[in-house]
């Protein structure tokens, strides 16, 4: 028979393995722990030593970029060093937050090993019968195996995350930073206010002709839009971008386009009171800009200075607020791109002021690539940016300048002195020209081919029989057309100016016009789509109404017209 030393010599090495296993788990998450802190510390010595270094070699590049703008080689060597920065930043960030919860659990490990030690410790002997010790030291040893496994399987998995997770992570990054639409797919899709490059064509000609809102012919669906706003529907694929804003909200919405259908509502923050007070003009509202889209997130701007960006799922990507715009009637100068760089015109106060400028934000992270004060004051206008030659021109109306930048840089190209009054007709390109309106006084053709002040040697010509004061002008190439709010429809030649004929048709009309293949729509302010021939005379082909009234611009898709009426969003077109 065994005696009670026995019973109590068992009971005490059955404890004893208990408290080994115990604490080399303690030890396993310390020694875990302080690797982490170890890692940690060192990408922070990294932060502080490397980055300034590379830092303050890019802002030496940019010094030397401003300099020489057409350098190539420059240009890429300032964006490949300006994404390795970014690069490093997106890698410590991505370990230090992998890091954060690995040091929180393995700290937690650690002290509930060291509790569990002490415990044991203190606990007295149980007196219950052990026949054997044998078997139970053993068992108790291959315990603390498995734990001492465990702890060194922890220590590998975490240094596998740490190792491999940032790379998974920082290639998508930069996949998602590189990347920009194709000429080809910007072509395809209606990206901005007026379709690619501003120009009010469609890429499609069979684009529907007959339609009757209140019988339901030729509407697909309609849907509501929860809030009101003057801004036109842009496409990218099978979504639709609107916004929307009221005194209290602002709301960016995406539609799926085959069946109008809302996906998701983004909530955009109103901006934060400052200087001045922000007071919704009856005439633009809080939503009259356009948004714009690189086909990989959407980008939105409000009257009151709030910029916002989304993923195509709804996802906020990043906000800003430029501060509430110094403008009469509120601000409307809708969004441009330029590769992946968002363009905003921000036309405000007096010229002397000297308070308008034009930025450019990286589309992926929302920083500030370039900014250029603009010696203008507050206008309506959208920015364009054309292919000209073998250079980019992101062109600007401003009186009294018409100004053309390079998109890449901010960097002026040209400037013209020809337009006076309060300026909303955008510019657009056609015909190796650029076409501007003076509101109530005149159009003038640019050649953009200039460097400098063109006023003297590169205006084309001028023609001085007014023009209008909200719609912007378009041109197939051949015949250029300008359309007044009060319904009066003019068509002039691109060679010289020479107006061919007028049609008045007595109504209002906000919507500029639009070509699609050799027709002419122009939709007036009662939703009524006046479909004309593009000719040399005047012809009309069909009137079709929706039967809502309408002041934004619309959209052409594959087949489809959208249309954003007072209160719903309409799909014209066949099932």
């Amino acid at each position: 028979m065994k005696t009670e030393a026995n019973l109590n010599s068992g009971s005490v090495e059955s404890a004893g393995g208990w408290c080994k296993t115990a604490r080399a788990t303690a030890i396993v998450a310390a020694a875990f722990s302080l690797l982490i802190i170890l890692v940690i510390a060192v990408d922070y010595l990294q932060s502080v030593l490397i980055d300034a270094r590379l830092e303050k070699n890019l802002e030496n590049l940019r010094v030397k970029l401003h300099l020489e703008s057409d350098s190539e080689p420059l240009v890429s060597q300032t964006r490949d060093l300006d994404l390795r920065i970014r690069r490093n930043k997106i890698r410590r960030l991505d370990r230090s937050r992998k890091g954060g919860y690995l040091l929180l659990g393995s700290v937690a490990v650690m002290l509930i090993g060291v509790k569990w030690h002490d415990a044991l410790r203190k606990r007295p002997p149980s007196p219950h019968v052990n026949p054997d010790p044998g078997p139970g030291q053993i068992r108790q040893s291959g315990l603390t195996r498995r734990a001492l496994a465990a702890g060194a399987g922890v220590v590998g998995i975490g240094a596998l995350l740490l190792a491999l997770g940032p790379q998974d992570y920082l290639g998508r990054a930069d996949k998602a930073a590189r990347s920009y639409p194709s000429f080809e797919e910007i072509a395809a899709n209606w990206p901005r206010f007026r379709g690619p490059g501003g120009a009010g064509i469609s890429a499609y000609t069979n684009v529907p002709d007959k339609w009757d809102g209140k019988s339901g012919q030729g509407i697909l669906w309609k849907t509501a839009i929860p809030l009101p706003g003057f801004n036109s529907p842009i496409i990218w694929g099978n979504r639709i971008f609107l916004s929307g804003a009221d005194p209290n909200e602002r709301q960016v919405y995406c539609f799926d386009a085959p069946s109008g259908e809302l996906l998701w509502t983004g909530n955009v923050a109103p901006a934060p009171p400052g200087e001045l007070v922000y007071e919704e003009s009856e005439d633009a509202g809080t939503a009259a800009p356009t948004m714009t889209t690189d086909g990989r997130r959407v980008y939105a701007i409000f009257a009151d200075g709030a910029v916002a960006s989304f993923d195509f799922e709804g996802r906020p990507v990043w906000t800003k607020n430029l501060g509430i715009p110094d403008i009469s009637y509120g601000y409307a100068s809708s969004l441009e791109m330029y590769r992946n760089l968002l363009l905003i015109q921000y036309d405000q106060g007096v010229a002397e002021d000297q308070k308008s400028r034009l930025m450019a934000f990286n589309g992926f992270s929302g920083q500030l690539v370039w900014q250029t004060p603009r010696p203008v004051p507050n206008s309506w206008t959208t920015p364009i940016v054309v292919k000209i030659g073998e250079q980019y021109q992101l062109i600007t109306c401003g009186e009294p300048w018409v100004i053309s930048y390079d998109p890449a840089n901010g960097d002026e190209l040209w400037r013209a002195d020809c337009l006076g009054g309060e300026l909303a007709p955008s510019p657009v390109f056609a015909a190796g020209l650029v076409f501007v309106i003076e509101p109530y006084a005149q159009l003038i053709a640019i050649r953009p081919d200039g460097r400098g002040n063109v006023t003297e040697t590169h205006i084309a010509w001028r023609n001085e029989e007014g023009g209008p004061d909200v719609c912007c002008p378009v041109s197939n190439g051949e015949l250029v057309f300008m359309l007044t709010t009060e319904g009066l429809l003019t068509c002039h030649k691109t060679t010289d100016g020479t107006k061919l004929w007028e049609q008045d048709f007595r109504v209002y009309c906000r919507a500029s016009p639009s070509f699609v293949g050799e027709r002419l729509y122009v939709l007036t302010e009662k939703g009524v789509m006046i479909i004309i021939e593009a000719a040399e005379q005047y012809k009309e082909l069909a009137r079709c109404e929706l039967g809502e009234d309408c002041h934004a611009s619309p959209a052409f898709a594959d087949g489809r017209i959208y249309i954003r009426a007072v209160e719903n969003l309409y799909c014209i077109g066949q099932p």
